[in-house]
């Protein structure tokens, strides 16, 4: 096998042993990597109801056959298990060295099972695989603990690591990596935690073979010049991901006071311009150019990355207007290693539910201190409260009744990103469809929707929701890279079966490429139903119902809400272009037309298929 090694690393935590394992080149070819490795052995190897916080769940960090290499922004890994938030697939990607590392040890995926005693974490140096006492990281924030690991197997290894938030089973803990790298918004980082998975050390001085070196060394300088050369390089340079913050204000899509809101009376001082102004440097992953991690010195003089998801959620959605106080949540979240997203959602319905005197906590709109309190409390399952928003804002609003549900803003368990959808209806749908739950990252049609007209129910919306998953979710997810070039500077897609040919020798087309998409993304959907039990239904695509019952109030769009039998049709039409039933259940010749025949006994057992 070409570009890909074809090795796989085993890891039982309980027995402290390790096993390089062959894969089939019909894996490979079935599932490219990544996402797909990672719904595979889930789908294999962890058994329908498994409690994702038991030692029979897996923690698996998958590459894909472009990941890790001399090219374009790929150096990601992605990780994924059973998420402890949403009891469904969970995965997340994260910009780390480990990616360069693992595939120089020989390996294009790692499982890690079982529990161990106590906490330690994981030493892969090649063929070496070392088990390693981590009493002294335990308890330590992600920043001090991959300082010290460096420190120990010297700078520019690979690590994937968790703080307290993983430690302590945070629901949404991630796996953080290069101090401001994150992912795995599902809990993936609590799966570590709940395994005394402290960290995961790479050191690696092989690669995979390529099919062509001389044509993919050319593809790659040519790829990074012509990155460097897009009309869109400057300003993306100058603010990434930030500059959307202002363009989300002006369309009524910035999520303010628990996305009550579109608008915020005090986003000019929160947006791009207010970050420029005051930035100190710039962050970014491993084979970029187009570093997206733009920093500042926060409230507490510390150094603290932004971008636009992250001050969305902690600034205007909990009604913040000083960047820096809310640039000190977001490097709390990050050295505590929990989901900022999740964080700034959890605090926002603590603030609602404050104000409606639902809880006996005050918390209001826009306190800093009480919002910076609220996140140490959570982060380390501290007080009643805390504990209570460690499980999430479904299991919150489960507990504490009296409908807040409505305005626990979250699809399948998982908090909804930084987008309002009042008057959205397309992204709606993107966030009801996507397959870890309620994520922008799979489908973000949001600018295309504004463009086309946000206001109708059209079957097109369903369309583009179904091709920018086979982009976004499918085979970047697969290939294991990163999708900003394509998507914010205008990189074109042609460019990755090039890279792909010359990696694998396989000369395959984008719509090669996308039918594993569909084929990953289906299984995604069987692995959701399966786990359901029984319990599956069209509901569990459906947004809150504040979006459906509470008009905004603020800006043009002002009385806007989500129409309920558009977007039913919506989602009809999505499922009919699936080949999904009505319940949004793969049919059987679905199942058959995509290769996965072999999944129907299994799902057949929880529910009956059309």
């Amino acid at each position: 096998m070409k570009g890909w090694t074809g090795k796989l690393l085993r890891v039982d935590l309980t027995t402290q042993k390790a096993k390089i394992e062959n894969y089939s080149k019909d894996l490979a070819l079935e599932f490219v990597g990544g996402r797909g490795y990672a719904i595979k052995t889930l789908w294999d190897e962890v058994p329908a109801g498994t409690d994702p916080l038991s030692p029979k769940n897996k923690f698996i960090a998958a590459l894909g056959p472009l990941a890790g290499l001399n090219m374009p922004n790929v150096g990601k890994t992605l990780v994924a298990g059973k998420s402890p938030l949403t009891g469904g697939y969970g995965d997340g990607n994260l910009g780390t060295n480990f990616s360069i590392h693992l595939r120089q040890s020989g390996y294009d995926f790692l499982i890690v099972e079982g529990k161990a005693k106590t906490p330690l974490y994981l030493l892969i140096e090649d063929t070496d695989i070392s088990f390693r006492d981590a009493d002294h990281l335990w308890g330590k924030g992600t920043f001090a603990a991959e300082d010290k690991l460096e420190k120990d197997h010297g700078r520019g290894v690979g690590t994937l690591l968790i703080g307290q938030g993983g430690e302590k089973l945070v629901k949404f803990a991630v796996v953080r990596s290069l101090l401001g790298r994150a992912g795995g918004r599902p809990g993936i980082g609590t799966i570590m935690g709940s395994k005394h998975l402290k960290a995961i050390v790479a050191k690696g001085t092989g690669g995979p073979e390529l099919h062509d070196p001389d044509t993919f060394r050319t593809l790659s300088k040519e790829g990074f010049t012509d990155i460097k050369n897009k009309e869109a390089f400057p300003s993306w340079k100058r603010q990434g991901t930030m500059s959307i913050f202002s363009w989300c204000e002006e369309h009524s899509t910035l999520p303010s006071y628990n996305f009550r809101e579109g608008q915020f009376e005090h986003a000019e001082s929160l947006d791009g311009d207010a970050m420029e102004k005051i930035k100190i440097d710039t962050l970014g992953c491993p084979r970029c150019i187009m570093r997206c991690g733009h920093c500042i010195e926060d409230s507490e003089g510390q150094k603290a990355e932004l971008d636009y998801e992250n001050v969305a959620l902690l600034g205007s959605n909990l009604g913040m207007r000083n960047l820096r106080e809310v640039a000190t949540l977001n490097r709390l979240a990050d050295d505590y290693g929990v989901d900022t997203i999740s964080l700034g959602s959890c605090i926002a319905f603590a603030m609602e539910a404050s104000e409606k005197g639902l809880i006996d906590e005050k918390i209001e709109w826009g306190g800093f201190q009480k919002a910076r309190q609220l996140a140490l409390d959570i982060s380390l399952r501290r007080g009643k409260l805390g504990q209570l928003l460690a499980e999430g804002t479904r299991a919150a609003a489960q507990k504490i009744g009296k409908n807040t549900s409505d305005f626990a803003m979250q699809i399948k368990g998982l908090e909804i990103s930084g987008y309002d959808c009042h008057a959205a209806p397309g992204m709606a749908l993107s966030f009801g469809t996507s397959p870890i739950g309620a994520h922008h990252k799979d489908a973000w049609i949001i600018t295309w929707e504004i463009e086309h007209g946000r206001e109708g129910y059209l079957e097109g919306k369903a369309d583009e929701v179904i091709r920018l998953q086979r982009l976004r979710g499918g085979m970047f997810e697969n290939l294991v890279s990163c999708r900003f070039p394509w998507i914010e500077i205008g990189f074109e897609l042609e460019w990755y079966p090039k890279y792909f040919a010359a990696a694998t020798g396989l000369k395959w087309s984008l719509e090669d490429l996308y039918r594993v998409s569909d084929r990953g993304h289906s299984l995604i959907r069987a692995y959701w139903v399966r786990e359901a039990g029984g319990k599956w239904s069209r509901q569990m695509d459906t947004p809150p119902a504040r979006w459906f019952k509470e008009p905004l109030t603020k800006g043009p769009l002002a009385g806007a809400t989500l129409d309920s039998a558009g977007y039913d049709k919506l989602l009809s039409w999505y499922y009919e272009k699936r080949g999904w039933d009505k319940r949004g259940i793969p049919t059987k010749a679905t199942l058959k037309s995509l290769e996965l025949e072999w999944a129907i006994p299994e799902l057949e057992k929880v529910v009956a298929l059309g």
